[in-house]
């Protein structure tokens, strides 16, 4: 007799799914607001200091999606080890996390103190106001490499720490980091209280100390309280090579996947750059940073997935793991349906209220962005509830069909297509493009039902 799931978890279950994914979400909104108060901030300079923020943000966001799927590459032994409670394991998935995030940080470093004017450059064709937002990103980018390694440290403990049930100690440590980051930005991008104003250069050196106090307290705790993860740096180079050779195998077809994404996304936001002048930018980013806040659900729905399936998996209960994924998929879409009429309401709301110091072209854009955005909402809800539900039993072929094979074939010639043969805006290029997210769901939605993804790793 096969197998039926119903659609609609217990409450048991889902009281037990929010337990691991508000501290997820809360930690998530912290940061975006981390974010918001530096556009903020940033944003009384004017739209060119905006959009120079912003374009070098774009270049930060690659090495960003480049740790986070290190991590997630890690983090599905990590869970399944932790499910059948092998604490070696866990610490040889850290230290992969670890080694191969440092690796990175030091290649992306180099790019950004040597090449920063051609990266910024590579972004900007086309736009008018190019020759003012060069110079200010480049240096920008270069203050901002300072956080790479920090950030590697932060997110390879942090996520562990998720992955393992223990969600409200990156909760505080990011609370923290924003105070941090946020009085840092107010005495140095003014100058206030006799502080030197800095503009741009002042929110840099704010984020480094926030990134900096972040890493240094998870080590601290690490250490303290002895996690079963956790490896001092003296043992990073002892991780089992056996097991580097199975995690890079799952996650090659990962990184091809997360690749294509990132490329379409940055070729996108340099298309967008190309309609207009400094108010495209800085709109742009605008209506990025408010969107950025009702994607905290994303976060928490792959953790929830990491921990409860892959849990279920690594201790051997298939049957209970199918479960929890139909259940973490309907979850999601009830929630995605609902952060996107309650946030549309708020756009209305935050759009003028942070930005006021914008130009009205620039906020009229942003507001655009985020109303698409949330038009999308529960389709992007559904889709990450399938992608996380899939990495976490290892099936990462899923992720390469779906992205590689729409991003490549569609997403990017459709893009170049919109960008030189018609007038549409930023926002509705941007609207039409995302329209092939529907398709992925379909895509995804097949391999989904094909149960790759329902195995017991650590066997």
């Amino acid at each position: 007799m096969p197998f039926r799931v119903k659609r609609l978890g217990p409450l048991s279950f889902y009281r037990e799914a929010l337990s691991i994914a508000l501290p997820v979400m809360l930690q998530q909104f912290i940061m975006s607001m981390v974010s918001l108060i530096d556009n903020f901030m940033v944003a009384g300079l004017g739209d060119a200091s905006m959009a120079a923020v912003n374009v070098a943000n774009q270049m930060l966001f690659i090495y960003i999606v480049f740790v986070n799927i290190t991590c997630q590459a890690g983090g599905i032994y990590l869970a399944q080890f932790r499910g059948a409670n092998d604490p070696e394991g866990m610490k040889h998935a850290y230290r992969f996390k670890v080694l191969f995030g440092l690796a990175g940080a030091l290649a992306f470093f180099v790019l950004f103190w040597i090449i920063p004017e051609g990266l910024i450059g590579m972004m900007t064709v086309g736009n008018a106001a190019r020759d003012e937002v060069i110079p200010r990103g480049a240096n920008y980018l270069r203050l901002i490499s300072f956080t790479l390694v920090p950030m590697v440290i932060s997110t390879a403990i942090g996520s562990s720490l998720r992955e393992t049930g223990e969600t409200k100690v990156p909760l505080y440590i990011s609370a923290i980091a924003t105070v941090i980051n946020t009085i840092g930005n107010w005495f140095l991008i003014y100058g206030n209280l006799g502080a030197p104003r800095l503009e741009i250069s002042g929110a840099a050196i704010a984020t480094i100390a926030a990134r900096t106090f972040e890493a240094a307290a998870f080590i601290i705790y690490a250490n303290r309280k002895k996690i079963a993860f956790y490896s001092p740096f003296r043992y990073i180079l002892k991780v089992d090579r056996s097991l580097v050779r199975k995690i890079i195998s799952k996650s090659v077809m990962m990184f091809i996947s997360e690749a294509s994404w990132v490329a379409s996304e940055t070729i996108m936001v340099a298309l967008y750059n190309g309609r207009g002048g400094a108010e495209t930018m800085a709109g742009m980013s605008a209506g990025s940073t408010i969107a950025n806040i009702f994607f905290l659900l994303f976060g928490g729905i792959w953790t929830t997935a990491a921990v409860l399936v892959g849990g279920s998996l690594g201790a051997g209960k298939l049957d209970e793991a199918r479960s929890r994924g139909k259940w973490i998929l309907s979850g999601g879409l009830i929630a995605g349906a609902v952060i996107s009429i309650v946030g549309a309401a708020a756009a209305y709301f935050l759009i003028p209220l942070v930005f006021s110091n914008l130009t009205l072209e620039a906020r009229g854009i942003g507001l655009g962005l985020v109303l698409v955005i949330l038009c999308y909402f529960p389709i992007w809800a559904v889709l990450n509830a399938q992608f996380a539900v899939c990495r976490a039993g290892g099936d990462t072929f899923m992720g390469f069909c779906t992205d590689t094979t729409v991003n490549v074939g569609i997403v990017i010639p459709g893009a170049f297509l919109l960008a030189h043969f018609t007038d549409v805006g930023p926002v509705g290029m941007f609207g039409i493009i995302k329209s092939t997210d529907i398709l992925k769901c379909f895509i995804a939605r097949y391999f989904y039902n094909k149960e790759r993804w329902v195995r017991n790793l650590t066997v």
